[in-house]
This record gives structure tokens, sequence and C-alpha cells, in this order.
């Protein structure tokens, strides 16, 4: 017997940024980069693989302010060892996000060719893309948020795509085999000290996923700025509103969601090898259903589920989730779980395995993925908890968790 789930809606933070070309602009003239940059100045723009709210109109707007400063910019992709860590991929990639040379009117360059820039006092070595290297100054545009492997000062946004994005998937393994916390600072800084990095354009999203600030950052000023930035984005960061749960249904994973295809800040997984899991979410058994077709057969991250279907194994192209996950080191992820032939046999199979604990009794979370928490289907057991917390409001029954005649989840969220 299932049990009854209810429609629930989470608070979040709504404001968000409605012209996006007005705000970029004034950003850039808040940070008077005209001091920085020379006419006709080559500029390689840094755009990685993430799926960030308005990425391409963004990228298209920081675009056009380089060159109202009199620069001629050109777009290089800063992803590290994405799109199968090869040229074509990563061109590929930012096309899917709505950025090619076409939309945005200045070339896209896509190379895995990278030189060596020096190393760090421990030895590891540091590179950089090649186009971006020979270019007369590099400008950065990615989100600040918090990283999927590691708690630290800096974490994910433009000090990582120096050190990482634009290393490609030579670099990528170099700092990733070593140690992301600590030396994705000391190689951003031989970058810094070594190159001309003009600035970078930070994105902070809110809760909703909608674009909340967009900030210019000198160059010198990078490694001072972020770490504050990363703070208000940590606050702002969509979380389960539980700590604890038998079971927790992920509609879809994949890359444009997280690095990790669910975000482990969200699940209370990290599955790194010597590193303590997150001890404030427990959760016995996660469920994944689906891989979205924008992660390109990407599955990084599966692993970290106790379940999935034969559905989500079939779209996995196994060489580029490799490429990915062998470049982190964390293989734990690349793992495939226990899969069964529908959601239904699934979802059924896992609630078998959360001790003992009657299915119309436990505590059952499903979530469109771990980016889209607004709302949030829940069991009828987890009704006390939703009462003790302010920023969560009960919307409608739905009635017994249900599957079709093809072990589909008959489980609809109100948007």
């Amino acid at each position: 017997m299932m049990p009854s789930m209810f429609l629930v809606h989470q608070k979040f933070s709504c404001a968000a940024i409605n012209d996006i070309a007005g705000e970029v602009s004034g950003a850039f003239t808040q940070a008077a980069l005209q001091c920085e940059i020379k006419a006709g100045q080559k500029i390689a723009v840094a755009v990685g693989s993430r799926g960030i709210a308005n990425i391409s109109t963004i990228v298209r707007c920081a675009i056009n302010e380089l060159k109202r400063l009199g620069a001629d910019p050109f777009i290089v992709p800063a992803m590290g060892s994405h799109g199968g860590a090869t040229a074509a991929g990563q061109t590929k990639v930012l096309a899917s996000l709505g950025i090619t040379a076409e939309q945005t009117g200045v070339p896209v360059v896509s190379s895995m060719e990278v030189i060596l820039l020096g190393q760090t006092p421990d030895g590891v070595p540091v590179y950089l893309d090649k186009s971006a290297a020979e270019a007369e100054g590099i400008f950065l545009i990615n989100r600040i948020k918090p990283h999927t492997d590691f708690d630290a000062p800096v974490e994910s946004g433009l000090i990582k795509m120096i050190a990482i994005g634009l290393a490609k998937h030579k670099g990528c393994v170099a700092i990733h085999t070593h140690g992301l916390a600590k030396y994705i600072p000391q190689a951003a800084d031989i970058v810094i000290n070594k190159t001309n990095i003009i600035g970078g354009l930070a994105i902070i999203e809110n809760s909703r996923e909608k674009t909340e600030q967009l900030e210019v950052i000198r160059g010198s000023q990078l490694i001072r700025r972020e770490p504050e930035l990363l703070a208000k984005a940590k606050k702002l960061m969509a979380r389960l509103p539980f700590q604890q749960l038998d079971l927790l249904i992920v509609r879809t994973m994949g890359k444009t969601i997280s690095g990790t295809g669910m975000d482990t800040n969200v699940i209370g997984r990290q599955r790194v090898e010597g590193l303590p899991e997150p001890g404030n979410i427990a959760i016995k058994r996660i469920v994944v259903l689906d891989l979205m077709d924008d992660s390109y057969g990407n599955a990084l991250g599966i692993g970290l589920a106790d379940f999935t279907t034969q559905k989500l194994v079939d779209k996995i192209d196994f060489k580029t989730m490799y490429a990915n996950v062998i470049s982190t080191g964390y293989l734990e992820r690349g793992k495939i779980p226990i899969y069964l032939s529908t959601e239904q046999e699934t979802i059924e199979t896992a609630l078998k395995t959360i001790g003992p604990v009657k299915p119309q009794d436990a505590h059952i979370c499903v979530i469109r993925n771990t980016l889209e928490m607004e709302e949030l289907v829940v069991s009828a057991s987890l009704l006390p908890a939703i009462q003790k917390q302010d920023n969560l409001e009960v919307i409608q029954e739905i009635g017994p968790l249900s599957f079709s005649d093809k072990g589909v989840m008959q489980l609809f969220f109100g948007n």
C-alpha cells in the first residue's frame, strides 16, 4: 500500500533582475574597465558549460560592453573536461546554451590545446587554454555557487574557471588529482600573475534559479571579492526542508542541473574517497528516474543514487561520462546503481530496502531535480514536520503514489 502524497510549496527568495542588459551595462560602468582595455585589444571571453539562467543574454550583453570599450572579443569554452573532453563537444555544449558565433556576433574558438604556465609550490602543473593565453586579455563569465565536492572560501565560480575551466582536460585532471580546495586558489593565482585577466562577470542566482545579482570584478580583486559573493550564494541556495528521509525520488538529473548531476549540497552525499559525508542530511535511499536530454549522455553523479531505471541507463553515453568521471578521480560517482525496468519497479524495490518501515509510513519526498525545489511532493508522514516550518505550505492532497499501466509514476507538480 502506497502512502497518500501532498503537493507542498516551499517559499524562496524571489528577487530577480528583469533588465539583464541594463544591469550588465551598469556593472561594467561600476567597474570602470575602460582603464584596463585598449582599442582593438583581443580579449578571450571564457564561458562555461553550466546551465545558468539568462546565460546567452548575459554573454551577448557582456560582449557588447567589451566592444563598446573598444575591445575585439572572441569566446573560448572554459569547461575543463566537459563536452566529452573534445573541442567539437565543447562547442556543441555552448551551442546548446544559445552561445554561438551567429548568436553572439563573435567567433567561438574551441580547442583542447593548452600551454604550461608554471607550477604550484608543491609542483602541481598549471595549464591555460592556448587561445586564451595568446589573447591580449581574458574576461570571465560564470555563476558563483557552492561546489559539490568541498567546502572552502573559494568554491565554484570565476576562480575555479581560471584554474580548471580554462585549463581544459589536462589541467582539470591535474588539479582534481592533487586536491581542489587547496590547488584551485594556487593555480588561479599563478594564471592571474602571468596573464592579463581583465576581470570577470560574477552571476548570483536566487533560490528559484533566477538572476539576482550581476557584478563585474576587476582581475586584481577576484581573490578578495569572490569569497564574499560565495557567502551570499550559499544563503540563497535551494535546499530540502527535511534532514531525514526514507526515500528521495529525483525525477531528473543532468549536467545542466549540477556538475554532479544531482547537487551534493542538496542530497547530502559526495562519494569522494577519503572525505566524510556531510552529517546534516540523512537519506536512506535515493532513486533517480531519468537523465535530461541536454546532458548528452553524461550521467556523472548517477553513482550518488541507490536505484535508477533502465530508461536512464539506456541514455548514458559511457565514453562521454567516463571522460568526465575519470578526469575528476571521483570514480564512485560514475558507478551504475541497481536499475530496474520501470519507474514503478524501481520505486517499489527501493521501498523494500528502507528497513522495518511500511511504505504507507515512509518519509518520502519527490522533487523535479536538485535545482527546482519550490514545489515538492511529500508523503503524509511528513506533514507534522511541514507544519513546524513557516516557509512551507501544503497546497493540496494528490492521493496515493500511483503508476500507469507501463509503470510510469503518475505524479504531477502544480506548475
